[in-house]
């Protein structure tokens, strides 16, 4: 008696120790593309596996052996036009059966991945249907896609606890007047056909730094726009200057988003950082900031230029600097001071409404002038580009035709023949413009 005892006890054991040393088959993946299909299952622990096809229906039976499967568990089909559905059950074996029902024949190529990073043990399946794929071209209409406007993040810079430079005696400060220029810009570029802005905060309140950027990627910006007011010690120093991100910062804010591997997949086209080489990672991110640069500089000298016509500049050309709002990999960034708050004359214009509508009209219109030359392809600017239409502008409150036909680079006689103007001050505002071909 005490003998079978001991046997029982000892069968016992020895089945909760397999439950305990069994692989848990975690969750399915599924994605697709024009070749196959990709099936990742995700396991806690490595397991052995095997796997067949069977004909009448056609289906794919896979067996994990000591495995168990998670409550979690649900795989869904819906990603691939190979798969009807997934079945599973685990067998008195201690294994799990997956079936995988078809909807066509397939061959099946699988391999194993070790942990890495944040992935656990996985067992990867790519399918393939020659029936399917030749489907595809018959069955597939490309819809036709939405044509979208160009996003523009306007950021005024401090806020709330974060006065900024203070000038005037206290009465000047940095965070109202940069907030009153970023919606005089954001007004001006929503009068734009094809462009859109969104303001990085609305209100006096403070944003930290990276969460700038963050608001502007949520928003799929194509643009980054911060505004300042400078200061120095020197109170006669004075002018606006236009600054884009130095390679040293550049690569330093990359290096941080190249070890945050698992958030650096959208800055690489959507490629998978974390399934790929330290060097390919590297060099991915690299394209992209490359890319990003180059486009802060050409959107930067563009507002140089049109800053530059209303008063003199503190630099002659687009300066390099490491300011953390400037840093985002993915995103054209620049950053304004719109002039020396330290200064008591620039810092009575930078308060004054009329001088806060010329900095904000230069700014936009330089933005508007570099989208026209590089507009992202699935813009509506872009398809006005492509098609030659003739460019339209929408009248806002403080709009002159002698400053739109000078923003446009026509003559002011043809603007107003072209759409049948015979006095200037009868224009208003919501009206639209037609503009003549410069």
């Amino acid at each position: 008696m005490a003998l079978m005892r001991t046997f029982l006890f000892t069968i016992i054991g020895l089945a909760l120790l397999g439950c305990v040393n069994a692989a848990q088959l975690e969750q399915l993946r599924v994605s697709t593309d024009a070749q196959k299909t990709r099936l990742v299952f995700d396991l806690s622990d490595k397991a052995t596996y095997k796997s067949f096809t069977l004909k009448n229906p056609d289906r794919l039976v896979v067996d994990f052996k000591k495995s168990r499967v998670a409550k979690t568990f649900a795989p869904s089909t819906s990603d691939s036009p190979l798969l009807k559905n997934v079945r599973f059950a685990e067998r008195k074996d201690g294994s799990v059966r997956v079936v995988l029902d078809l909807t066509a024949a397939v061959s099946e190529k699988s391999f194993k991945l070790a942990p890495k990073g944040s992935e656990g043990h996985r067992v990867v399946m790519d399918l393939s249907s020659d029936a399917v794929v030749a489907q595809a071209p018959k069955k597939v209409v490309e819809p036709k896609k939405e044509l979208r406007d160009v996003v523009v993040a306007v950021d005024a810079g401090h806020g709330g606890k974060d006065p900024g430079a203070i000038g005037l005696r206290g009465k000047a400060r940095e965070k109202h007047v940069t907030l009153q220029i970023a919606r005089r810009v954001k007004r001006l570029i929503d009068a734009q056909p094809g462009m859109r802005a969104v303001l990085i905060r609305s209100g006096d309140y403070y944003v930290p730094l990276r969460k700038r950027t963050q608001i502007a990627r949520k928003h799929e910006a194509d643009l980054f726009v911060s505004i300042h007011a400078d200061a120095f010690r020197k109170s006669h120093v004075h002018g606006a200057s236009v600054f884009v991100v130095s390679n040293r910062g550049a690569s330093s804010e990359m290096a941080r988003w190249l070890a945050n591997r698992e958030n650096a997949s959208d800055l690489a086209g959507g490629v998978a950082i974390s399934d790929v080489s330290d060097d390919v990672a590297k060099t991915l991110l690299d394209l992209s900031r490359t890319g990003s640069q180059e486009a802060s500089y050409k959107a930067a000298e563009k507002v140089h230029k049109e800053l530059d016509k209303i008063g003199k500049m503190h630099s002659r050309r687009v300066q390099n600097a490491g300011f953390m709002v400037l840093k985002s990999p993915d995103i054209p960034s620049m950053l304004v001071e719109t002039g020396f708050i330290s200064n008591p004359n620039e810092a009575r214009r930078l308060t004054n409404g009329k001088h806060q509508e010329k900095v904000a009209k230069s700014i936009v219109k330089g933005v508007r002038a570099y989208f026209e030359e590089t507009p992202p392809p699935d813009t509506k600017i872009a398809q006005q580009v492509l098609e030659g239409k003739p460019k339209q502008h929408v009248i806002s409150r403080g709009d002159t035709l002698s400053e739109i036909a000078d923003r446009y680079e026509v003559s002011l006689n043809d603007l107003k023949s072209h759409n049948r103007i015979s006095d200037a001050r009868r224009i208003r505002i919501g009206q639209v413009l037609h503009i003549p071909q410069s």
